[in-house]
């Protein structure tokens, strides 16, 4: 939708779009003619959660962190236990007033309370108990379900009157409390949760809180019709909040410090048990030092090893050198039994050299004897070899290896005597050492392994009791800073208001009116938009996917624009134009041509079409030919009517003008020779060219026709001849433009098409007249200067016009 349709749209309603809002607000005026006066009034809070100070030196400002205390803060505010403490609050310091204060209740409402509160709540209102003054129920000895006051965090109720005590104040707090809570049906719970103006949790929790800007102030304000429990509300809401988020703060830190000291009592039970484990282990195993004691015994012991195998080595090289020379002492004997062995084959080998000799000399030369010869040298040979070896070997018995004689041996053999007795003595005194450490070993093996668990249990615990000692610190710490955060102040006490606010009855007649008429503005462009009528060329070329050839407008009685008769010819010579290029462009040697007007549906105003058509054309020197099958019957029917209604609304006047010669029948205006009304009969379906239709039916022409202009009835309704559709050079669909296209008309449409060929093009009739500046341009009408100027203004024209 362009701009400047629009503002035709809206000028078109403009009427409606003026009335309603008005309505609208006339009734907003009627009905707040008595406005309630309200009071307001605001304190504020400092809480310092984003730059207050803080006892942990290295806490950095978070963002997120700061943002999630605000919203826990403004939660607890707006709470309904908050809620409920100040609505009870508020009612008991009401009913402790002996009579009314314009400064905490204003006379209507405290009549109204004494009128509304049943005798028996007086039971549970304390005052001055002193003496036989009031009897105490069951409840002044008990506290409230949360047990706290403002008494228990050291508020003091500074905004209680001088007449009410304090102590009194607080147990009358505390038994409405629990009579709320018993049940349902009290008096209290019916008061908070039902629709009092005061103590209603609907009224209490219109109490609006919100963190100012970016700071560390919290602004909360009220609304009420009485100032002073305006006044009283905020200053017991303030109250009642600091003393929550400090309770909440510092009770849930307390428990965590709670938690820890008790942890670090079982983690110093469990730290002494493990100590004493080891004290009784050193005690049993006499142990003052294991590691130290432990390290001197292995280095003793190495050093006693290293002694005892070195003494052993001594022991064994004496043994050795004892034994060497006992062997040497023994020699003599061999040296004896070696000469006299020597002296033996000394003899036999005499007897040898002997018998050689004697051989040689008889010089024998038989074999037997030279074979005795022989054998008796060998013999000899053999004997002088034995007898080297026993003299080497007598010679090495009476020497030792140095050359020494056996006679300095005896000395040398008695002292590694002596030193060998030594040494077996002193390696006597080590094995017992050895056994002795032996016995420590087996003592001091297994220790190291339990002190080992031992001391690792001692560090476990001592680890876990240094931990929770530290969280221990840490959560004193936290609660510390916690009191800090939690230590709200009002830096703004909230006053008595002592004017009314101003109402807001011009606001709610304004937006009455406003909203109306963006409501009324919402459902046209609405009904505009789901408009699926065929309004213009543009939506009926979307909806039957075809090319027009024109459009018709509507013939009003009283038309808002000059000359309409101009405009509704020249629709009509534009249609026919654009009907004579077509019709040119399908077959142009071919005379004469057919055009098949047909429509879905009864009264599209094909007839009174196709009869300014056929004028037009005749009246350019064409030679047309209109026969009309349609039946088309022109007694006019009673139109519509121009209600008072449609005229105080400003709209077009819906009445037709019948009398209009565009509305008159073929008839009355075309000659007889171009005009022909035929009925439809049962070879009509059989007609397959324009002279079957004047052979049928015994038409006589005295001329060669160019156009043959055929009217079809409704093709929903009425068959009608394929062949002749086929033969057709165009076919033209003529359609209402306040209509819907159904799935039948669209269905119909296709089929025709389809034997058409396609050639099919459509004239949409009865629209606006304004729809026709999309052909002809803008329309003759009497304009203002202003309108004019706006008008060019809306369609961007007005830079063109200033270069022009």
């Amino acid at each position: 939708m362009k701009l400047l349709d629009l503002i035709r749209l809206i000028r078109k309603h403009i009427v409606l779009l003026i009335l309603i809002p008005l309505f609208m607000a006339l009734l907003a005026i009627m009905l707040t003619r008595k406005p309630q006066l309200t009071f307001s009034s605001h304190t504020t809070l400092f809480t310092g959660l984003a730059t207050g100070s803080s006892i942990e030196m290295d806490k950095t400002f978070n963002y997120f962190v700061t943002n999630t205390a605000f919203d826990n803060l403004l939660n607890i505010i707006n709470s309904r236990a908050s809620q409920e403490e100040v609505a009870i609050r508020l009612l008991s310091q009401h009913l402790l007033l002996n009579k009314y204060d314009p400064k905490y209740i204003s006379e209507k409402s405290y009549k109204e309370l004494r009128e509304m509160a049943p005798k028996s709540i007086y039971r549970y209102v304390v005052r001055k108990r002193s003496g036989n003054t009031e009897k105490d129920t069951s409840f002044l000895a008990q506290k409230s379900s949360n047990g706290r006051s403002f008494q228990d965090l050291d508020e003091k109720s500074s905004n209680l009157p001088s007449s009410i005590n304090e102590d009194d104040y607080e147990l009358t707090v505390r038994n409405l409390t629990q009579l709320m809570n018993s049940n349902d049906t009290n008096f209290v719970y019916k008061l908070l949760n039902f629709e009092d103006p005061h103590y209603s949790l609907k009224a209490i929790s219109s109490v609006k809180a919100i963190r100012i800007g970016s700071s560390d102030l919290i602004k909360l304000s009220y609304e009420a019709d009485d100032p002073g429990i305006c006044q009283q509300t905020l200053e017991l809401f303030s109250q009642v909040c600091i003393k929550n988020y400090r309770f909440i703060k510092e009770n849930k830190s307390d428990e965590v410090i709670k938690y820890f000291e008790n942890q670090l009592l079982e983690a110093n039970k469990q730290l002494k048990i493990s100590e004493d484990k080891l004290l009784d282990f050193n005690e049993r195993n006499n142990i003052i030092n294991y590691y130290e004691q432990s390290k001197a015994v292995a280095n003793v012991k190495e050093d006693i090893d290293v002694d005892y195998n070195n003494k052993k080595a001594q022991l064994a090289g004496h043994e050795a050198a004892i034994n060497r020379i006992e062997k040497k002492l023994d020699v003599q004997q061999l040296v004896q039994l070696k000469s006299d062995d020597i002296l033996q084959k000394k003899k036999k080998l005499g007897e040898l050299n002997y018998e050689i000799a004697n051989s040689e000399a008889r010089r024998d030369t038989g074999k037997l004897a030279q074979i005795n010869l022989l054998k008796l040298k060998k013999q000899s040979e053999i004997l002088k070899l034995d007898i080297k070896g026993n003299v080497e070997e007598l010679y090495t018995f009476q020497n030792t290896t140095n050359g020494l004689p056996l006679n300095n041996l005896l000395s040398e053999w008695l002292n590694n005597v002596v030193e060998a007795e030594n040494l077996r003595a002193k390696l006597l005194v080590m094995d017992q050492r050895k056994r002795e450490f032996q016995k420590q070993y087996s003592i001091y093996a297994p220790a190291g392994a339990n002190i080992k668990r031992i001391e690792r249990e001692i560090s476990v615990s001592e680890q876990g009791y240094l931990e929770i000692l530290h969280g221990l610190n840490l959560a004193k710490l936290k609660l510390q800073d916690s009191e800090l955060s939690a230590n709200l102040k009002t830096i703004d006490p909230p006053y008595y208001p002592i004017s009314p606010n101003p109402t807001k009855r011009k606001i709610l007649i304004i937006a009455a009116a406003f909203l109306s008429g963006i409501i009324v503005l919402g459902f046209i462009l609405m009904m505009e938009y789901f408009d699926d009528t065929m309004a213009n060329l543009e939506k009926a070329s979307k909806i039957l996917k075809l090319q027009p050839l024109g459009m018709f407008t509507k013939v009003y009685k009283n038309p808002e624009f000059l000359n309409f008769d101009g405009i509704q010819n020249r629709l009509i010579q534009l249609i026919s134009q654009n009907l004579i290029h077509s019709i040119e462009k399908v077959n142009p040697v071919k005379s004469p041509k057919t055009i098949l007007f047909f429509s879905t549906l009864d009264k599209e105003g094909k007839t009174a079409m196709i009869g300014n058509i056929t004028k037009t054309l005749l009246a350019k020197g064409k030679r047309v030919v209109y026969i009309n099958f349609s039946n088309t019957n022109f007694s006019h029917e009673e139109g519509k009517t121009f209600s008072i209604i449609q005229r105080l609304l400003g709209y077009q006047d819906p009445r037709i003008n019948y009398d209009s010669t565009f509305l008159s029948s073929p008839f009355d205006y075309l000659p007889s020779q171009n005009y022909f009304e035929r009925t439809i009969n049962d070879q009509t379906s059989h007609f397959h060219a324009f002279a079957d239709i004047l052979n049928d039916y015994n038409i006589q022409i005295d001329f060669e026709p160019e156009l043959i202009l055929i009217e079809l009835p409704s093709i929903l309704k009425n068959n009608y001849a394929a062949d002749m559709v086929s033969s057709a050079d165009l076919s033209v669909l003529v359609c209402r433009s306040n209509r819907t296209w159904a799935t039948a008309d669209q269905t119909a449409l296709e089929h025709f098409i389809s034997l058409n060929g396609g050639n099919t093009k459509f004239i949409l009739n009865g629209t606006e007249i304004i729809e026709a500046e999309a052909l002809i341009g803008e329309l003759p009408k009497e304009r203002s200067k202003l309108r004019i100027l706006l008008k060019d203004y809306m369609q961007f024209q007005f830079f063109s016009k200033n270069e022009i």
